[in-house]
């Protein structure tokens, strides 16, 4: 027998009781049902966000999102500063560029995360910026970016903040409030435990000045299309109900367990990932690491395609590999979501499998061994 389990930085694994949710018989959207049930979802979704603003719901994957954020609120006369360390922090640069949307990219070496002072200093020197976009977790090279300290620079500056926050959000602590984001953006496919296929973008008053102040070229990733729609809880065209019902499901599950308790779940099953990996005689790719996805170097004479290859067909577990230039030479596992202490242990198992399948020399254990002190002592 073979179980899959999924831990990809998405998709990420689904509970059975969301699965069932979306497997009933699919009802109209243009329905009183529907509109109390989309009400439902964005009043958890402010829970979920950490704030009072509006939170929109679109049927598109999380770049869906962010582009609507950005071509809505990037109209004529604006500049971003683009901080770019990976491949999303990259998909923002050009999605300004395909709009024709004035920029500056700030670049950093891939495993960095960004740092307040650093932003100030491009800032400074690019004086004709008004916008500010990061990404909070980067996927693709599991590090983490200072948004609070970059949110406190931007409010100071009277400047917007545009946050990628998809593999943040219902991963690790993000308060959009509290901390001065305008507009926070995530997927359905992460931490929010459902298939790819929903974008959800929130959106405070100081991002609506803005939109209100200009017009957009997109006719789908208008926001000003959703928040006319959200006045009665309902979306200006057709959406993926079946999932927002899944949503709806998802949320409740959510505040249920605690953001707080999520929060420490997260981080207990990288810090458990991290720890065991170097046991393992591995090493880390990111310096600043983030705790909704881990990224490993491949060691010398592992073949990373033929490991993953392993570890799924052998073994059950995916995994994700590198992307662009660090494709086959790290590996990432994901921590968000429907993942618990016994997920991770089981990951790092067949990681030290797939490994001496290979010839690597290790102590059978010494990974799982290392993961299970550190998450006694942080779960107990």
């Amino acid at each position: 027998m073979k179980k899959l389990r999924l831990f990809t930085p998405g998709p990420c694994m689904i509970p059975e009781d969301v699965m069932l949710a979306m497997a009933h018989p699919i009802d109209h959207h243009r329905t009183a049902d529907f509109r109390a049930m989309l009400q439902d979802v964005t009043e958890h979704l402010q829970w979920l966000m950490g704030t009072s603003g509006n939170c929109l719901t679109i049927t598109g994957s999380g770049t869906c999102g962010a582009e609507a954020a950005i071509v809505s609120t990037m109209t004529s006369g604006h500049k971003a500063l683009i901080c770019r360390a990976g491949k999303f922090g990259e998909r923002w640069g050009k999605v300004c560029d395909a709009f024709n949307i004035p920029n500056v990219k700030y670049e950093l070496e891939w495993g960095l995360g960004f740092k307040s002072e650093g932003v100030a200093k491009m800032l400074d020197d690019n004086p004709d910026c008004d916008t500010v976009i990061v990404t909070h977790s980067e996927t693709s090279t599991a590090a983490v970016s200072d948004v609070q300290a970059i949110a406190k620079l931007t409010r100071d500056r009277d400047m917007l903040l545009i946050v990628d926050g998809i593999t943040a959000v219902g991963a690790i602590p993000v308060k959009m409030d509290e901390w001065g984001i305008d507009i926070l953006i995530t997927g359905s496919q992460k931490a929010l435990m459902l298939p790819p296929g929903l974008g959800f973008v929130g959106v405070n008053d100081r991002a609506w000045a803005r939109v209100d102040e200009g017009s957009t070229t997109t006719f789908y990733n208008n926001l000003k299309a959703y928040r006319k729609s959200m006045g009665n809880f309902d979306t200006p065209y057709t959406p993926n109900n079946v999932f927002v019902r899944g949503a709806q499901v998802v949320l409740h599950r959510l505040k249920e367990e605690g953001l707080e308790n999520i929060w420490s779940r997260v981080a207990a099953c990288a810090k458990a990932t991290r720890q065991g990996a170097e046991a393992m005689g591995l090493s880390l790719f990111a310096k600043d690491p983030v705790d909704s996805v881990t990224a490993i170097n491949v060691p010398d004479g592992i073949d990373e395609p033929k490991l993953r290859k392993t570890m799924r067909g052998k073994y059950g577990v995916q995994i994700a590999g590198g992307q662009d230039h660090i494709k086959g030479k790290v590996i990432r596992i994901g921590h968000m979501g429907y993942v618990d202490r016994f997920d991770a242990l089981a990951a790092l198992s067949a990681l030290e499998f797939a490994l001496i399948d290979q010839g690597y020399k290790m102590e059978p254990g010494a990974g799982v061994a290392a993961a299970q002190k550190v998450l006694v002592e942080t779960l107990g």
